[in-house]
């Protein structure tokens, strides 16, 4: 790379270490947020998931809105949002205003995370220079959502949970300051048409989808509202299939997603991304909660686990090129769920011990998932639909991002508002909300494993 394409991928690649930045930064502050604005225990997760909801639903739209009208021009109204949101959060004076900030955060990165990687793809020629490109981005990704737990706990810890927003701010600015001067606009060449009844059937269909899923801790999974609004989402989704599978340009190829690796590959990255985001948020609560620790602390747990992640995830193309990417999946996915189960035995004069020792094997076997998933996911495919495969996964962790914190905080306060109600101490039903969820947790992602293998393999005997 010359001086200039080093400097317009640093660029790109802050705007992707800021989004992983702040997806995770305020989850380890979530208890002083709740204390500070009034947040009610089955509300705190909304802290994550007002972010990821729009992120999450909005991304497809957001990428396909960049191919038509200017990728640079989405990606600088996206960051632009982005940077201002996380003033407002930062100001937030009550949970309404913080969760509409949050919310406006989630839409700026929706519009960032597709235009960001479609601008590193156009900035470099295919080749070396584009491999180490999207390569550093994706592990720049992967480090801020460490580096956000680690900076969220020690300044949380020292000056106050609103001051977590100081860096986001400071690097929105200089991104946008420095994108119109170092990337160039790209666009699609000929001339194409949004394919909108794909785009409201899929956003609608994940936001009823998420929203039914977050709101079942408040009252239960057998109100009307809640399965109301879960069967709209199921219904939009099977509508978006339908609308995909007739449209001239769709959002999503449903020709590729018929290719077994995708769609199987596909099926395990949100498995990984859904059940370890769950962990993450759920075990820092826990560790503060019920076990007293400060944000700080609690940081610099969560901040081993994030270099066993990065040794992790250097060590993964070895151990995909000596046994393959489907098997690395399978594998890391199973061993994953084992940690979880190791993380669930937790009580509240252990939980350190078990999560270095439970949360070192649950982190390592994730991020070998996680490879193993994008590799997978993107095998077996000629160089045209490269782009519609990798747009696929981009999709699948966003998705897997989103769904998973909502569901299991769901779960961990129905349990916890259960007990309490038939007298158990708060500690003790906090305890309880937390064992239940990381058991689910575990079962899905151990059996979502036996289901992966039992499907690739039927695939290698089929070839």
């Amino acid at each position: 790379m010359d001086r200039r394409g080093r400097l317009v991928l640093l660029v790109l690649c802050t705007a992707n270490f800021l989004v992983g930045i702040d997806f995770s930064i305020l989850t380890i502050a979530v208890p002083a947020i709740g204390r500070d604005l009034h947040l009610g225990e089955s509300d705190l997760q909304w802290v994550a998931t007002a972010f990821a909801l729009p992120s999450g639903g909005l991304l497809l739209l957001f990428g396909r809105t960049g191919d038509l009208i200017g990728r640079r021009r989405v990606f600088l109204g996206g960051m632009v949002l982005f940077t201002l949101a996380s003033l407002l959060t930062a100001l937030a004076w009550s949970p309404a205003v913080l969760l509409t900030a949050r919310a406006l955060q989630g839409l700026g990165a929706a519009g960032v995370v597709p235009t960001g990687m479609a601008l590193l793809t156009t900035s470099f020629a295919e080749g070396r220079a584009r491999d180490r490109a999207l390569g550093i981005a994706g592990s720049l990704m992967a480090t801020g959502f460490t580096v956000g737990t680690l900076i969220g706990g020690v300044v949380t810890d020292l000056v106050g949970w609103r001051f977590t927003m100081v860096l986001p701010i400071v690097l929105g600015v200089l991104v946008v300051a420095g994108t119109p001067l170092l990337v160039e606009e790209s666009r699609n060449s000929r001339r194409e048409r949004l394919d909108l009844p794909g785009a409201v059937t899929v956003t609608g269909g994940l936001l009823a989808l998420i929203y039914a899923l977050s709101t079942a801790a408040q009252g239960g999974w057998g109100r009307p509202s809640v399965l109301g609004t879960l069967a709209a989402g199921v219904v939009l989704l099977a509508l978006f299939l339908a609308v995909q599978a007739r449209s001239a340009q769709p959002l999503v190829s449903l020709r590729v997603l018929r290719r077994r690796t995708v769609a199987l590959g596909n099926l395990g990255g949100l498995l990984a991304f859904a059940t370890a985001t769950s962990v993450s948020f759920v075990g820092e609560l826990f560790l503060q909660q019920v076990n007293g620790l400060s944000p700080i602390q609690t940081g610099l747990v969560f901040g081993w686990l994030g270099v066993v992640a990065a040794v992790s995830g250097n060590l993964a193309p070895r151990a995909i090129g000596r046994f393959g990417s489907g098997n690395v999946l399978v594998v890391g996915l199973f061993v994953q769920g084992l940690g979880t189960v190791v993380i669930a035995t937790m009580t509240r004069g252990d939980s350190v011990v078990i999560l270095l020792l439970g949360g070192t094997v649950w982190i390592y076997a994730n991020l070998q998932a996680i490879v193993g998933y994008n590799v997978t996911a993107t095998s077996g495919l000629p160089d045209v639909e490269q782009g519609l495969a990798t747009g696929l996964a981009t999709t699948t962790q966003q998705v897997g991002l989103t769904v998973g914190i909502p569901v299991m905080s769901a779960l961990a306060a129905g349990r916890t508002n259960g007990l309490v109600r038939s007298g158990r101490g708060q500690l003790d039903a906090l305890a309880g909300g937390f064992h239940l969820a990381m058991g689910v947790n575990a079962a899905i992602t151990l059996g979502g494993a036996l289901l992966l293998g039992v499907a690739l393999r039927r695939r290698v005997r089929e070839r």
